[in-house]
């Protein structure tokens, strides 16, 4: 029997360029290597009939609206028997944009698809094009996910021996085009590293800091052939708009934070401190930057989510520190003690975060200004999503089985 595998693309805008490159995507897997590619599109746009379009292309398409992604996590939530229904069904579909409640959406679906293995991408990229190919990341990943590591073959292999009876976890790239977060205009500007080195470590020197500013967001090198690193991944050469797991996504959940960036990115971190193989791979998307963020209110807005994940980075930098495990249940007594941490410390991150702005000037200081209104709520928000997160590491088991005994 093939390999059932689920390529997702969660959209909250028009993609239809996008999705035609990921549904070429999908046919280059299954020609190439013995799989059925479930192509999943979570769409919270306002328009579908596009998106609707191109995936007519696709041989498993599934093409799913909110209404039809809460009718599903319904059931599941239901069947699942968790604590309180109403709630963990807003952690996995809340009102607000989360990256990383979409991304867990994905992860209940492809169990219900009985897919083992997630291949996450977004709606701004593109392939790249080399010799005259689209240079899909799926190669990559199906070249080694899941398989033990002692079987895979890589360009450079880096894996210490006490692992290589473990199965690769995770296969993952980095991007070329623009900034993954969207602070290129602002790069060279006064009060850039101000901003920027407030994600550093605590304990952080100014040379660490320097190079995490310098280092932050910036992507890698175009295509030129390919070259695979078998590792334990660095979390900083992988984006999770070019990502796979493997079981990894099956036992821990990502955070659900509302209204943030970068919350999609904790099973990176797990990988690593777990100490779990990985392929680490140059097959870079091209990223590039939607004219709505560049508008009044989508600059605002995507600003406003770069300071919560400033904020977040308080508790995820305790999490990161003492995590040497991708057991759940030690996992979620971690979150939740980063959460009896004294609030003062992140209070100092809110004023330096302002003042950073400030100095940016322009319409910089309009995002200054509405983090000083909303300051104490903004610091609320940041330790209430961790809470949550705990929460949801405590049912997703009993979810992840519920959703394989469910049809989507």
């Amino acid at each position: 029997m093939k390999r059932q595998i689920c390529l997702v693309v969660p959209t909250n805008r028009e993609c239809s360029a996008t999705l035609a490159e990921v549904v070429a995507e999908a046919e280059y897997a299954e020609h190439h290597f013995d799989v059925d590619v479930h192509l999943l599109v979570l769409d919270s746009s306002a328009d579908r009939t596009g998106h609707a379009k191109v995936l007519a292309d696709a041989r498993t398409g599934w093409h799913l609206d909110e209404a039809r992604q809460r009718e599903f996590l319904s059931r599941v939530v239901d069947r699942a028997g968790v604590a309180e229904p109403g709630r963990m069904l807003d952690l996995l579909l809340p009102s607000k944009p989360s990256y990383g409640a979409c991304t867990n959406r994905a992860f209940l679906i492809a169990a219900a698809l009985g897919c083992e293995s997630v291949h996450r991408r977004d709606s701004d990229l593109y392939f790249q094009t080399y010799a005259g190919q689209k240079i899909f990341p799926i190669h990559a990943e199906l070249s080694a996910l899941g398989r033990p590591a002692r079987d895979v073959r890589a360009t450079e292999d880096r894996l210490d021996d006490s692992r290589r009876d473990l199965p690769v976890a995770m296969v993952g790239a980095s991007f070329v085009g623009d900034m993954s977060v969207d602070v290129e205009d602002i790069r060279d500007a006064d009060g850039y590293y101000d901003l920027v080195s407030l994600w550093a470590a605590p304990g952080s020197t100014d040379t660490e800091k320097r190079a995490l500013v310098e280092e932050s967001f910036t992507g890698s090198a175009p295509f030129d052939g390919d070259h695979t690193v078998l590792s334990v991944v660095d979390p900083m050469r992988v984006d999770m708009h070019n990502i796979s797991f493997h079981g990894l996504h099956e036992k821990v959940p990502l955070p659900p934070a509302t209204d943030t960036i970068g919350s999609d990115y904790f099973l990176i971190h797990v990988a690593d401190r777990a100490g779990l193989p990985g392929l680490l791979h140059n097959r870079h998307i091209v990223n590039f930057h939607t004219a709505e963020r560049k508008s009044d209110a989508g600059f605002l807005a995507y600003q406003m989510r770069f300071a919560k994940f400033i904020l977040s980075m308080y508790y995820f930098h305790f999490i990161y520190e003492r995590m040497t495990t991708d057991n759940p249940e030690d996992i979620a007594a971690i979150v939740r003690a980063s959460t009896w941490q004294p609030r003062e410390p992140n209070e100092e991150q809110a004023h330096l975060m302002e003042r950073a702005y400030r100095k940016l000037g322009g319409r910089f200081t309009g995002v200054a200004d509405l983090i000083g209104q909303r300051r104490d709520m903004l610091l609320f928000e940041a330790r209430r999503d961790i809470e949550d997160y705990a929460d949801l590491i405590d049912e997703w088991a009993g979810l992840v089985a519920a959703a394989r005994a469910t049809h989507v």
